[in-house]
């Protein structure tokens, strides 16, 4: 696998920002890995991080290049500090930042497949609300999203904060009280893309029973079992931690990879 790390300056945001970036490549001699590569029209993933960590993270807590070296396919992993992958109420946009010109800046420096079927999103915690909500925003972009211990029901998680969270949601998302029913709420932003007639992300959630999402997830497990998705929901005992997200991005990939 070739790793690169990228900074580049965004327009959207009006400042200098990074992302690693892994893409495939043909090896025979990286002792215990297998590489698989074309010359171009890479498959990519768009690896997203959680509230407290950056771009860094998933190759500093997971085996993630080893993951996907025999798989071809390649990895893209920015970094949005705590914007929930939205345009912030008072912050960034790092909502049109994700959604739109981060894809056409990868699609332009890296050979990567510009196909809907080819183009995937995932990511654990704040980044698994990330990925299904871009899914969901953007399906004629995203073919499939996998939420890894995601903050699926973002209402519910607004209420009761503490005064640390409390602000940082009112700098995302401006007033939470107003989440319930919004474009930000992804109960909503699927039953909606559900009813648009728009083809549809596959999605693949994944928690922990004692994770202290859990409760969200199977809030939004129920709710999209009843909407015309391809969805695949998995549970197992675990916490919100890496040992579980190293193990549940190898299932992530190999759903999100074989319709």
């Amino acid at each position: 696998m070739a790793f690169i790390q990228c900074d580049f300056f965004s327009e959207v945001l009006g400042i200098s920002t990074s992302m690693n970036v892994i893409l495939p490549q043909n090896t025979r001699k990286q002792i215990g890995m297998d590489g698989k590569a074309a010359r171009t029209g890479f498959p990519v993933l768009y690896l997203l991080h959680g509230l407290s960590d950056d771009h860094t993270i998933w190759m500093r807590r997971t085996s993630i290049e080893r993951y996907v070296a025999p798989l071809g396919l390649a990895v893209v992993m920015p970094a949005v500090d705590k914007s929930f992958y939205v345009d912030m109420a008072q912050g960034e946009r790092y909502g049109e930042f994700v959604g739109e010109e981060l894809p056409e800046i990868v699609n332009s420096f890296f050979p990567v497949s510009e196909k809907r079927s080819d183009t995937f999103v995932a990511g654990l915690s704040m980044g698994g609300y990330g990925a299904f909500l871009l899914a969901l925003s953007h399906p004629a972009r995203f073919a499939a999203a996998a939420s890894l211990s995601g903050v699926l029901d973002i209402a519910a998680f607004s209420e009761g904060c503490d005064e640390s969270r409390t602000n940082l949601l009112h700098r995302v998302f401006g007033d939470p009280s107003k989440l319930r029913g919004s474009d930000y709420d992804l109960l909503h932003l699927s039953a909606k893309l559900a009813e648009s007639g728009s083809e549809l992300p596959r999605l693949f959630q994944r928690c922990g029973i004692e994770d202290f999402l859990y409760e969200g997830n199977i809030k939004f497990k129920k709710h999209i079992e009843k909407l015309p998705f391809e969805h695949c929901y998995e549970e197992a005992p675990g916490v919100h931690e890496w040992g579980f997200w190293d193990h549940s991005i190898q299932k992530a990939l190999k759903w999100i990879l074989n319709p």
